[in-house]
């Protein structure tokens, strides 16, 4: 029976490595020797490790084989944004983008094949849901760039790509100790941020976690009735159980809000949402609607995103209105997927939100 490594938390790694030493006779100081190697100074396979004996490094193989991910396709933003498209060992594909910005490297990583959250505004709904990820092939997203050029390291990650994390909450919450512990992949806490639409059980079990990593929610409407036309999640989840929720969280909370014209982007939207933020010290992302990801909506215009984001200022609510990053590439989260798969056949149209342009 293999075991896979890189979806155990570092210290559930740690103790398996040394039980499985112990059993085989091996000195336990060739753990300190193993558990490097998965992620602090990875190797693609344990023939690279040549500090051990080749016998342990086949019975390694054998019982500890190191699973990748395969790129696909590769897309290259004349920004400097980077599009990667992985095939998964059972042929499943899931997306990550890596955003330069001086010396920031956010990496946006997927956390499930598909969604099934039904936003109008995401390409990802064009493929539906598939399955949830492990934690090692969440945080293989990671190891996967440092592997290709280590001085690439990202040194922030999103969870806005593919999939609603907090949906897949077990594997999510071991690829966060895997992401932030020393033994890990060492990426600090106030340096990874999860985004959700808002499931409430598994935001009170994120807020259990000690560590000061982010929550984002995606908001993208300041009322229940035009967030329900949006969103799906909102039958479910209503605005006030999210809001009052997130009063209860001990650290601040970021408001994500896609723009799209007409349909969300009036003055007195903005005014309705600072209603919402200004009791959760919230900071506002605006974030222009990517082309890609939904080719039925309207990005709104440069004037009146402009517009609204002075509006919430005015209110005192800190906003920020970003840039929309890869335009030149299949950038919209799940659009990359999409183009080279084609078009899905008898799935429901369901997805996730737009966030690849997230900076």
């Amino acid at each position: 029976m293999t075991v896979d490594l890189l979806s155990l938390t570092p210290e559930a790694a740690r103790q398996t490595l040394a039980a499985w030493l112990d059993a085989r006779g091996e000195p336990a100081y060739r753990a300190r020797q193993i558990l490097p190697r998965l992620w602090q100074r990875p190797i693609s396979g344990w023939n690279e490790a040549t500090d051990l004996p080749a016998s342990l490094r086949t019975a390694l193989d054998q019982t500890f084989p190191l699973e990748r991910l395969m790129l696909r396709t590769h897309q290259v933003s004349s920004d400097g944004t980077e599009k990667f498209l992985w095939s998964l060992a059972d042929g499943e594909a899931i997306e990550s983008v890596l955003i330069p910005e001086g010396k920031r490297r956010t990496l946006c990583i997927s956390s499930q094949a598909g969604c099934a959250l039904g936003c109008v505004f995401c390409a990802t709904g064009r493929m539906g849901f598939r399955r949830n990820l492990s934690p090692g092939e969440i945080a293989a997203q990671v190891r996967e760039i440092v592997l290709r050029d280590p001085s690439q390291k990202p040194t922030n990650i999103v969870f806005m790509g593919m999939g609603e994390p907090l949906l897949n909450w077990d594997a999510v919450d071991s690829a966060l100790s895997i992401l932030n512990q020393p033994e890990g992949l060492g990426i600090g806490a106030r340096h990874i941020t999860v985004s959700t639409v808002g499931i409430l059980p598994n935001i009170a079990n994120f807020a259990k976690r000690s560590e000061q990593f982010r929550l984002a929610v995606s908001l993208h409407a300041p009322s229940p009735a035009l967030r329900r036309e949006l969103m799906p999640i909102e039958k479910k989840y209503t605005l006030p159980e999210l809001t009052a929720a997130l009063k209860q969280f001990r650290r601040r909370v970021t408001l994500e809000y896609v723009l799209i014209g007409g349909r969300n982007d009036a003055l007195d939207a903005a005014d309705q949402l600072a209603k919402i933020a200004q009791p959760l010290d919230a900071l506002v992302n605006l974030l222009p609607l990517h082309p890609g990801g939904a080719p039925d909506l309207t990005p709104s215009t440069r004037a009146q995103m402009l517009a609204f984001e002075r509006r919430l200022k005015q209110h005192g609510v800190e906003a920020v209105l970003r840039r929309s990053r890869g335009l030149d590439i299949s950038a919209a989260c799940g659009q990359l997927r999409v183009e080279v798969e084609g078009p899905p056949r008898n799935r429901r149209k369901v997805g996730a939100e737009e966030h690849a342009h997230i900076e």
